[in-house]
């Protein structure tokens, strides 16, 4: 699975998409920490665009108690800065994997927390299916099966390129 080829599939997406033509609500894209965060960071380059948001779903985690210091380690390292008023815009969260659904229900709720948005599109660069939640991306770069004991980590070089790691889950 190429990472940077996917990139590059979500990228000319959004071109000739949302950001092809001015668009009412304003449109503003927010990654979720940590590998959202550095692909919206990389899009609104390559996108021209003057701002881009980060949101870390460290407190509405629904198993924030297993997580524990993780979670605040997390939190300080990737903070959620949204530099953009939420009220009446697109905001497109953009996440590099998705997979039961629980991440992206918690990035919503802390979105929330900063106003209420026109609305809301996820983009991913993958898309693991098994959802838990009945929550959908509305582009994923590519759909990819894995077995449960196996997770998906989106890597970034010094050059800003990814890469995807398939590692064994720890708990």
């Amino acid at each position: 699975m190429n990472a940077e080829a996917l990139y590059q599939d979500l990228l000319r997406h959004l071109k000739v998409g949302l950001f092809s033509k001015a668009s009412n609500p304003p449109v503003y894209l927010a990654g979720l920490a940590i590998g959202g965060a550095w692909i919206a960071k990389r899009l609104a380059k390559d996108l021209n665009l003057p701002q881009h948001g980060v949101i870390n779903v460290s407190f509405h985690r629904d198993d924030y108690a297993e997580k524990g210091v993780r979670a605040l380690e997390s939190a300080n390292t990737m903070p959620t800065e949204l530099a953009f008023d939420v009220n009446n815009a697109h905001i497109v969260l953009i996440d590099d994997v998705l997979f039961t659904g629980r991440t992206v229900r918690a990035a919503l709720n802390e979105l929330f927390d900063f106003g209420r948005p026109a609305q809301v599109s996820l983009m991913v660069l993958a898309d693991r299916g098994e959802r838990e939640l009945p929550i959908s991306a509305d582009f994923a770069a590519q759909s990819i099966s894995l077995p449960r004991s196996q997770i998906l980590v989106l890597e970034q070089d010094a050059n800003a390129h990814f890469h995807f790691q398939i590692e064994e889950r720890l708990n």
